[in-house]
């Protein structure tokens, strides 16, 4: 399967000769081949063989026997790395998705945007304030947020800081992963502790009683974590956008079990609105790896644009390569998002269909801030949902921008955050998350959306972890 993605005319540098949108001019080339050089020596982040089991628990989506939950920050940063940060978000995660496994009757593959997440692609290329003209910041992997010549000057060292921390990062997820913090038993108690303080318990108590009602039973037939070893583990894979490709190719490797070439930076990559022109750079760089690749699909995208995209990027048509994060805003999914899925299911693709119901709802408030309310962000996932069922179609899962900290850069829901409220902790560099109440809120309502799908489905076998 994997020497089969390699396509013919394929090498991990032929994105070179390929027009390229999106990516830093660095003043030092020597330096920037310097790095390149010195990180295609340096240990995989992601492991062969846990990509090739992230397929098959793709794969599996696509056969509408699982959900994709797939989120974490808009853009990593150095300044707040940290095992507290790591440890918060790992636990509002994981309360989703048993959130979303119960009520779905479903395995929950997790996805997070973590331990590489540090590019950004940018409307402009620049940034102006008070008449100074400075390049835009990009993500720490290429530039720093202050607004100084030095700081926005894009800097090729910062590619060792990235690897540096991701792996460190990744280094936690495993260990919590693995090695007993993420216990079921453990991760229902974290929601019940989310749900205590926050203004939806009531709303939603009856499914978190349901929860502890089925894990209770569990444990009476003798099911818990010590005699059942997949209720004391889970596995949890990493993922970013493949923006900056030169530290996308230092990072590629050749297996040598299987072969194939794969993109060791992460489990998962996928190409952003801005970057799949189809005769670029980027799609040429992805159409290569073995990985399982994400494609964000705008309202500038078409059914036939879509189905070449698909037809270079997944030409076998192999369920669990291809995933279609669909990202039109509240007011444009259902003009845009109906054509597409006919196409694909008229032209028999295997792929999963993801809503990221984040980038088409940003607004700017009147303080500044850029936002994104919280209604039109459950509109588009109630939406994609609605569209899905009318088609005939899998709903597979949804791709969010959060934190695990009680940061106020979304309006709305429950907490009932406002404009006014924007400015007490605003802590992100680049696009507003939905904070950990928020996230947990938005499980509950997917959860619902699962619920109405799973009364005309079969019901699920038990799968064990691989």
């Amino acid at each position: 399967m994997t020497k089969s993605l390699n396509a013919a005319g394929w090498s991990p540098t032929s994105w070179r000769a390929k027009p390229i949108v999106q990516v830093p001019d660095y003043a030092d080339r020597a330096l920037l081949a310097a790095v390149e050089d010195d990180l295609a020596t340096w240990p995989p982040l992601a492991i062969a063989d846990e990509i090739r089991r992230l397929r098959r628990q793709l794969g599996r989506i696509a056969d509408r026997k699982a959900f994709l939950l797939q989120g974490g920050d808009c853009a990593e940063s150095f300044a707040e790395h940290s095992a507290n940060q790591i440890r918060d978000f790992f636990r509002i995660f994981l309360s989703m998705a048993v959130v979303l496994t119960h009520s779905a009757g479903l395995p929950v593959v997790k996805v997070g945007r973590i331990a590489g997440q540090f590019a950004k692609p940018r409307s402009s290329s620049v940034e102006r304030r008070d008449g100074l003209e400075l390049p835009s910041y990009r993500g720490d992997i290429i530039n720093g947020f202050d607004f100084t010549a030095e700081s926005r000057e894009p800097n090729p060292e910062r590619m060792r800081m990235v690897y540096r921390q991701s792996a460190a990062t990744l280094n936690l997820l495993r260990g919590f992963a693995h090695g007993g913090y993420a216990k079921l038993e453990r991760v229902q108690g974290w929601m019940v502790e989310f749900l205590a303080d926050s203004p939806v318990a009531e709303r939603f108590a009856e499914v978190a009683d349901r929860i502890s009602e089925a894990l209770d039973f569990m444990a009476a037939c003798g099911l818990t974590a010590e005699t059942v070893p997949q209720l004391q583990s889970v596995d949890f894979y990493t993922s970013h956008e493949a923006l900056l490709l030169p530290y996308e190719e230092a990072l590629t490797r050749e297996d040598s079990v299987e072969g194939g070439w794969y993109d060791t930076s992460a489990h998962m990559v996928w190409i952003g609105d801005r970057t799949r022109q189809l005769d670029h750079a980027h799609i040429e760089y992805v159409r290569g790896i073995a990985n399982p690749i994400g494609l964000k699909c705008g309202p500038s995208l078409d059914a036939d644009g879509l189905l070449r995209l698909i037809d270079t990027l997944d030409p076998r048509n192999e369920a669990g390569r291809l995933t279609l994060i669909a990202r039109f805003g509240a007011d444009k999914v259902g003009r845009h998002l109906p054509d597409l899925v006919r196409a694909v299911a008229r032209e028999g693709r295997n792929v999963v269909w993801s809503c990221d119901p984040m980038h088409g709802n940003g607004i700017t408030s009147t303080s500044g801030h850029k936002t994104r309310p919280f209604d039109k962000i459950l509109s588009e996932v109630q939406s994609f949902f609605e569209i899905h069922r009318a088609e005939g179609s899998w709903a597979g899962g949804v791709h969010l921008e959060m934190t695990g900290k009680n940061v106020t850069e979304c309006i709305g829901g429950a907490v009932a955050i406002q404009e006014a409220d924007l400015g007490q902790q605003y802590d992100t560099a680049c696009d507003p998350r939905l904070n950990a109440a928020q996230a947990l809120e938005l499980a509950f309502l997917v959860a619902a959306e699962l619920k109405k799908d799973r009364a005309g489905r079969p019901p699920a076998t038990l799968v064990a972890a691989e």
